[in-house]
């Protein structure tokens, strides 16, 4: 799951000519749903959104306080296009992103987590799957990608793959040199 969260005095989202949801000072965050995606990724994205410290504590210290500690608002609206991958022609393929029906349930229920964790009268919302117009006044700016996967859902390369093996290698030597030096229990016959 990817999250582009952003610091806002006020944002909006708006359906033809109605307003669908609306939040004052809090934030913004547009979120993408893959395919891939689990109870496990919703939680981390959920708790993320709620304790990223991305304000000033009431002595203006940056980087204190998160949108749950100031009792601020939440703004969250779906956005697929957040798994469209624009590396081959350009036309973005979005073959990464959930299905639009499973999606709605996944967004859903991220946003009744986040109403679980914190309070459902502070989560605004869109409208799922809506042409929508979001208007926002970034404040700051601040804006953060927050991805569950750490932003790939592909194979590690080989030579990731090859650094992280020699890492474990020279962990589990190092464990077998640990256990050799340990004294070993004798037994009396």
């Amino acid at each position: 799951m990817r999250a582009v969260l952003q610091r806002v005095t006020q944002a909006s989202v708006t359906v033809g000519d109605r307003v669908v949801g609306a939040i004052g000072p809090g934030v913004c965050v547009l979120v993408g749903i893959c395919h891939e995606d689990t109870r496990e990724d919703m939680e981390y994205i959920a708790k993320k959104i709620l304790g990223m410290r991305v304000f000033d504590d009431d002595i203006g210290s940056m980087w204190k306080k998160s949108v749950q500690d100031k009792g601020l608002e939440v703004l969250c609206v779906s956005q697929f296009t957040l798994y469209g991958k624009t590396t081959k022609g350009m036309k973005p393929d979005f073959h990464q992103a959930m299905r639009s029906s499973e999606s709605r349930q996944a967004f859903d229920d991220l946003v009744a987590h986040l109403g679980k964790l914190y309070d459902p009268s502070k989560i605004a919302t869109g409208e799922f799957g809506a042409m929508m117009q979001v208007a926002l006044i970034n404040d700051g700016p601040v804006t953060l990608q927050l991805d569950s996967r750490k932003f790939s859902y592909d194979a590690p390369n080989p030579t990731t793959a090859a650094k992280l093996s020699a890492k474990d290698q020279r962990r589990q030597g190092f464990a077998r040199r640990q256990q050799e030096q340990e004294p070993t229990p004798s037994s009396d016959t």
